[in-house]
């Protein structure tokens, strides 16, 4: 039986993790009554499903407010909820200790503010029965960018950190940094345990290795929505670290080739 694990990094988020983790287990709890009255689209996901949330050394409540959730004493057949605690190291640390320690056959990371829609974890879950990387992206099959509800100096920043990006380090890959990337195990364990970078840039990192390691991989365009709210502020320091990050990616994994099994060959 397939376990399907989906990993949530999250960091003083007591205001925003109930109402999310309400979203998702909604979600997931009608698609368990479909499931046991044998609804066509019963099938979309694995029969066993794992919620991992990774307190990043939150300072507020966080954790507590997730272990408090009756979901944390198995209230929804077949789907289990757990915190992972780690000291706290951003967001890339916290993406990086959850992927290594979920149990799933695959395994999706995904913001714990909900903006990608829980409905849209099944289009990964289709992509990783034939691929073993599972690229969200905001960007449209018709060149539409969901991205376009963000504020104008975030989409300016976004659209500089690209042009380096895809020059020194991703290619064609257009929207690194959406927040909804899946994995089947085997990609998981190599990939995690190779990242070596634990800022914002950490999508750019495992994009190069997905590439550099020979993985196949599906862009899926997937729906997606601004929430109110993000910590990070356009700051020089900030800058200076993203720009060290992205030119230091190639010379962390000189050594890094191809695969020598990768998932799918």
């Amino acid at each position: 039986m397939t376990l399907l694990s989906l990993v949530l990094p999250a960091y003083n988020e007591s205001e925003r993790i109930g109402p999310a983790l309400d979203e998702l287990f909604g979600y997931l709890g009608r698609r368990g009554e479909h499931a046991r009255d044998g609804a066509p689209g019963s099938s979309e996901l694995p029969a066993e499903i794992e919620v991992v949330v990774v307190d990043d050394g939150s300072t507020d409540d966080t954790g507590a407010i997730v272990e408090m959730r009756p979901e944390a004493s198995g209230s929804i057949a077949n789907v289990t909820l757990r915190v992972l605690r780690v000291p706290h190291g951003g967001k890339g640390a916290a993406v990086r200790a959850g992927m290594l320690d979920a149990r799933g056959d695959l395994v999706i990371f995904t913001d714990a503010d909900m903006a990608t829609p829980p409905d849209q974890i099944p289009l990964l879950v289709a992509a990783l029965a034939d691929h073993d990387v599972a690229l969200g992206s905001r960007i449209q099959p018709d060149g539409s960018d969901m991205r376009a509800t963000q504020p104008g100096y975030r989409r300016l920043l976004g659209k500089a950190f690209h042009l380096l990006a895809s020059v020194w380090v991703v290619g064609p890959v257009q929207d690194t940094q959406c927040g909804f990337k899946g994995f089947t195990r085997a990609a998981a364990q190599d990939l995690f345990a190779r990242q070596r970078v634990t800022s914002i840039v950490f999508d750019v990192e495992i994009i190069y290795l997905v590439r550099a390691r020979g993985y196949h991989f599906a862009i899926v365009p997937i729906r997606w929505s601004d929430k109110h709210g993000s910590r990070m502020r356009a700051r020089p320091g900030l800058a200076l670290r993203v720009a060290w990050d992205l030119f230091r990616i190639r010379l962390l994994h000189r050594g890094n080739g191809r695969a020598k099994d990768p998932a799918r060959s």
